[in-house]
């Protein structure tokens, strides 16, 4: 018998208001039940008839990593990426956020789609069903019991009745978080090495200091995009123009950044603990790991066809995030 049929059972022996009451844990089982990802819509998809040389490239740093590949690529807004699964057979999606991919070289690149996939070959239990799933839920968990805003005189009491519950949610998951870091530090810095032995040392690196400029990246990201939008293109041509200045504006930038800038920036950095989020070490400490040694060359190597293609490939996904960042933003 199911677990659902079970409380069925137990809760009709208590009368009619056991029944309520079931009916009542059986619609909250369902609303906070582990839920399977299933790829959004509401951003550009792609797949390998889409973007065969993307797709290719892909699949050449997967094996060099030593995992499989992806079965889609998601195209945002964000300056990140990340690799996750989606549906009931947990196929690969990576995310690719447009204005990171747009400011790296084409090694940084290779790095970059290194180090997302990296995590899945060297055993790293964030990924994995249990502690995945596990903090999923108890995220979903602590989101839905959160407190109501605005609330009317009901509301206040039940916010007041989700005190407790949602506090005993957010202790396990700190407690779960907290006992899973260690382990995912680890991980982070192998993942950088194996970016490293597929891009090459220099380009690893040059990946680390790209991301010490995401912040001001995302400041000329947002005006220029706040600008486009007041323009008002009227056609799809009007949209592609402005696309390629947005896309312009932010890789000249990018480019024009000094040597001794970047270095300013990763003093600053070290003094006060620079992470691109908490899951990642500080980034200095990243960057002085890949320098430990002889640096390493490339598994896979840029080749200039092979990049013109991928950039055709995403031509119209590059101008769909640019048309939308003033509605969507810059995303995680």
């Amino acid at each position: 018998m199911s677990r659902a049929g079970q409380l069925l059972q137990v809760s009709s022996g208590w009368g009619g208001a056991g029944m309520v009451v079931g009916l009542v844990f059986l619609v909250l089982a369902w609303v906070l039940a582990p839920r399977v990802r299933h790829l959004a819509d509401d951003r550009p998809v792609l797949f390998r008839a889409d973007a065969p040389e993307l797709f290719a490239l892909v699949d050449e740093v997967a094996r060099a990593v030593g995992t499989r590949s992806v079965h889609a690529i998601a195209v945002d807004g964000s300056i990140n990426a990340g690799v996750m699964t989606y549906g009931v057979r947990g196929r690969r999606l990576l995310v690719l956020g447009m204005p990171l991919w747009e400011v790296l070289t084409p090694g940084e690149r290779i790095a970059l789609l290194g180090h997302e996939l990296a995590p899945y070959a060297n055993g790293d239990t964030r990924n994995g069903l249990a502690v995945g799933t596990a903090v999923r839920t108890l995220s979903l968990w602590h989101h839905t019991l959160g407190p109501l805003p605005h609330p009317s005189v009901i509301e206040m009491v039940v916010n007041a009745l989700y005190v407790v519950p949602r506090l005993l949610v957010r202790g396990v998951l700190v407690l779960l978080v907290r006992l899973t870091s260690r382990a995912g530090m680890r991980a982070e810095y192998l993942a950088d090495r194996l970016a490293a032995r597929t891009a090459s040392t220099q380009a690893a690196v040059g990946l680390m200091d790209r991301l010490l400029i995401t912040e001001a990246l995302g400041v000329l990201l947002r005006s220029e995009a706040n600008r486009a939008a007041l323009g008002g293109a009227t056609s799809s041509r009007e949209a592609t123009a402005q696309a390629d200045e947005l896309w312009g504006l932010l890789t000249a930038y990018a480019a024009s950044v000094p040597e001794h800038k970047y270095e300013r920036q990763r003093r600053a950095g070290a003094r006060r603990g620079h992470q691109v989020d908490a899951t990642h070490p500080p980034t200095h400490l990243r960057r002085a790991c890949l320098l430990v040694g002889e640096p390493v060359a490339a598994a896979v190597v840029p080749q200039a066809r092979r990049t013109e293609r991928i950039a055709t490939e995403l031509a119209a996904a590059r101008t769909e995030v640019a048309r939308r960042l003033p509605r969507d933003g810059l995303g995680d």
